[in-house]
């Protein structure tokens, strides 16, 4: 039996896709939004089903590649907690972690991959260079957890063994901040361990990286991410600019329709598209962060979601939570 994403009698429409008056697709999920003391402030959908976060997830890996003992500056925490799109700093910072830890390039076990950032991206086509795994979006989480692995004492060759010490680190720090152990361990799809989890937990999570203590390992990841946002995506990317557009806040998407984000008090909001399609997540989490009473007008920019035919709009994606 296969166990997975709930089914279309537990999760409800999230928006729609019109093009030219014609009702062209549908996105159903699951939505959730909490205060500060894990009260629901708004619920779609059955928010206590499981779900892969897939990178929202990193945020939450950063915090246990921490408390295992990797030493990390404020931008390799950010790039530990990201997704980032190939750019020459991006790839500078993981070669940083690497070499700190006596290590190189080749002890990365994440797929080879190419930029995201498209000015890169084209660059190193000209030049003839190909797929790099340190080029690839996970390889920040990688050299965090590398660097946890030599600093605990253990063979970086087993870094991505769901039972060696530093992965199981991560297993406890993650099942603490999302209050919740669902025993579901799979393979993400840059080879690290995922852990599943609720999308409540998911939501608490996030309100706990988003008041956490100074000075904890909680705190630390969270304000590497509200000064670095640029490190966590890219140039243009949609989690470094609600950050940028939205002072205090953190965010962070994942594949397969995910997202998370948190407000500098706790309110925190958590979003999975059953589609997998993640083309309106970043304003769902938005409208739901609104929803706490949180002044969200300076990204409305990121909220207008135009269906385009021949290069200009015919239709829109409206959000129905």
């Amino acid at each position: 039996m296969v166990v997975g994403v709930p089914g279309m009698d537990r999760v409800v429409e999230l928006a729609t896709v019109v093009r030219s008056g014609f009702m062209e697709s549908r996105h159903f999920g699951v939505a959730l939004a909490v205060d500060p003391g894990g009260e629901v402030v708004f619920a779609a959908g059955d928010v206590e089903a499981v779900l892969l976060p897939r990178s929202t997830a990193k945020p939450l890996q950063a915090v246990g590649c921490i408390v295992a003992g990797a030493e990390l500056s404020d931008e390799d925490t950010a790039i530990a907690a990201g997704s980032h799109t190939g750019e020459d700093r991006h790839v500078a910072l993981v070669d940083g972690m690497l070499k700190a830890a006596g290590l190189d390039r080749e002890a990365l076990w994440c797929p080879p991959d190419r930029a995201q950032d498209e000015p890169t991206l084209f660059r190193l086509i000209a030049e003839g260079i190909g797929p790099e795994k340190v080029r690839m979006n996970c390889s920040g989480k990688h050299a965090a957890m590398l660097k946890a692995m030599v600093a605990h004492g253990d063979d970086p060759k087993d870094y991505l063994d769901p039972q060696s010490p530093v992965q199981r680190v991560i297993a406890a720090e993650i099942e603490r901040l999302t209050e919740s152990s669902t025993g579901i361990v799979t393979v993400d799809g840059c080879g690290a361990p995922l852990l599943g989890m609720p999308l409540r937990g998911l939501a608490l999570a996030f309100s706990h990286l988003a008041t956490a203590d100074a000075g904890t390992a909680d705190n630390r990841v969270a304000e590497a991410m509200r000064r670095y946002p640029e490190l966590v995506g890219g140039k243009g990317h949609q989690n470094s600019e609600v950050m940028r557009l939205l002072p205090g806040v953190i965010a962070k998407g994942g594949a397969e329709g995910v997202i998370g984000m948190a407000t500098p008090d706790g309110h925190a909001v958590a979003v999975k598209v059953i589609d997998g399609n993640p083309r309106a997540t970043t304003a769902l989490g938005l409208t739901l962060l609104e929803k706490c009473g949180y002044d969200v007008s300076a990204a409305d920019e990121l909220r207008a979601l135009p269906v385009l035919g021949g290069g200009k709009p015919v239709g829109h994606i409206t959000l129905t939570i």
